[in-house]
């Protein structure tokens, strides 16, 4: 997951204490509820009450948000995160043996109902590990929840109340129309201000709050105020659908300072579809590597359009391969959405699944081309646990590594960051071999805090090397 809480960066907007694990809780097979995509909803319900003239005569209607909020402010919930954090004890308190090693910690932030049975999208950092979850209505009607499924990398949550009443909800809009420009309501529980709605505009598309870490994020930018606690809430379009969910704000101080940003309603809509059916997320890549256009690069390229993701390798094994993509092409747009920067691009692949299909629109020597493209599967995982990122060996790198099966390390973070492991593959742990990443993940499923693992890299040159780790 993106780090929010990074000086002059981006600050996670919840109350809720952000610790180390989160876990799944799978809902009942025979449990099947559909998530409501509004497509019949007609003109937009804000009304014009006044009209202004702009200086040519223009008719400028004053914009009522009052309907938008009433469709919206009852299905937005105030989340309680009841959690075991370490009291503050005195050094003499432990040596005599008094004081409490841990105390109840809660967090709060905001949820939004997706379903009338019950489902609620939230924020991982607002329920991040918690031991009890509470909602609470705008009519003071408090439910526990139960946690369906968390993914950190997005920061998304799915969480479920039961309850025999049809519970009000908010429909998903398709957060692909979603213009700049386009006046938004920010709904939530800021700073122990509940059921507060504010308005802004969306101020940008695509945005990624911290393009120095390897997580790209394609957020929607507002500047509707937002402040802790919002952390969850629903960012609405004037018709009182869901088009982001408020998740981060850039702030020096960590209070609201004039932009917020939302992660966009297909990406979250995709993701819990994922919890519902699969219990964790089905990840997908186009795979390509490449940069965003520029003037100076579109000049020395050669190439006649500013705008676009010029592709300088095309990933082994991927869709992309497969496909009639080539080296030096650009891609402009997906599906008729148009793809400017490589955020847009990689927010659009998150809102799919692998084995979905995209067409891509390519420029190849001054000519545009409709390329199909199958999404597969992102085989690159980070993995806290063991502070690696792993990926599956492609058909070449088993040739050059004169392996069989094993997974090739592309980075490292924490304390191994100071050692280069970029030519090494992971053919064994704990001497069980290991195919692929789905491998070492469910080896580490059984590996429990302090356990020491026995891992087994070799590099190019044919060295094998064991090394023990010491898991957190």
């Amino acid at each position: 997951m993106k780090s929010f809480f990074k000086t002059l960066g981006a600050a996670v907007l919840g109350g809720a204490i952000a610790l180390a694990s989160y876990t799944y809780l799978n809902p009942s097979s025979d449990e099947s509820t559909d998530l409501v995509v509004s497509t019949s909803i007609p003109e937009p319900v804000a009304q014009a009450t006044q009209v202004n003239y702009t200086t040519d005569g223009t008719e400028v209607p004053n914009v009522d948000f009052t309907a938008a909020a009433e469709r919206s402010v009852d299905a937005v919930v105030h989340v309680i995160n009841k959690t075991m954090a370490p009291a503050r004890v005195s050094p003499m308190d432990l040596f005599f043996g008094g004081g409490t090693p841990y105390r109840e910690a809660i967090g709060t932030g905001s949820g939004v109902i997706i379903t009338p049975d019950g489902y609620i999208i939230t924020n991982n950092h607002v329920i991040d590990n918690s031991n009890e979850l509470q909602v609470t209505l705008n009519n003071n009607v408090t439910y526990k929840a139960t946690l369906v499924g968390a993914d950190k990398e997005s920061d998304i949550a799915l969480i479920k109340v039961d309850t025999d009443e049809e519970l009000p909800f908010i429909p998903f809009a398709d957060s692909n129309t979603a213009k700049v420009g386009e006046w938004v309501l920010a709904v939530g529980n800021p700073i122990g201000l509940t059921s507060t709605v504010t308005a802004g505009i969306i101020s940008a598309k695509g945005r990624d709050i911290d393009s120095r870490d390897s997580n790209v994020q394609s957020f929607i930018q507002t500047d509707a105020a937002v402040n802790p606690g919002n952390s969850g809430g629903a960012l609405v379009n004037t018709r009182g659908e869901l088009i982001g969910i408020n998740t981060a704000i850039y702030s020096k101080t960590g209070s609201y300072i004039g932009y917020s940003f939302a992660v966009p309603s297909n990406n979250a809509r995709k993701i819990i579809n994922d919890f519902m059916e699969y219990g964790f997320v089905q990840k997908g890549m186009l795979g390509i590597r490449g940069t965003d256009l520029t003037g100076n690069i579109a000049t020395e390229l050669g190439i006649n359009t500013t705008e676009g993701i010029y592709i300088s390798e095309i990933v082994e094994d991927s869709g992309a391969a497969q496909s009639e993509l080539q080296t030096g092409d650009v891609i402009t747009a997906l599906d008729g959405v148009p793809i400017n920067k490589f955020t847009e691009l990689a927010g659009y692949i998150t809102s799919k699944n692998p084995g979905d299909t995209v067409v891509a629109a390519v420029l190849r020597e001054n000519t545009i081309l409709s390329i199909p493209i199958t999404i597969s599967k992102n085989n690159t995982v980070t993995i806290p646990k063991i502070e690696m990122k792993l990926r599956n060996l492609t058909k070449s790198e088993k040739k050059k590594y004169g392996v069989k099966n094993g997974v090739k390390i592309e980075g490292t973070l924490g304390q191994l960051k100071r050692y280069n492991m970029s030519d090494y593959v992971i053919t064994q742990v704990n001497d069980i071999e290991v195919k692929n990443i789905d491998d070492v993940q469910a080896i580490l499923r059984e590996v429990a805090p302090r356990d020491v693992l026995l891992i087994q890299i070799k590099n190019s040159n044919g060295d094998v090397e064991r090394f023990r780790y010491s898991v957190d």
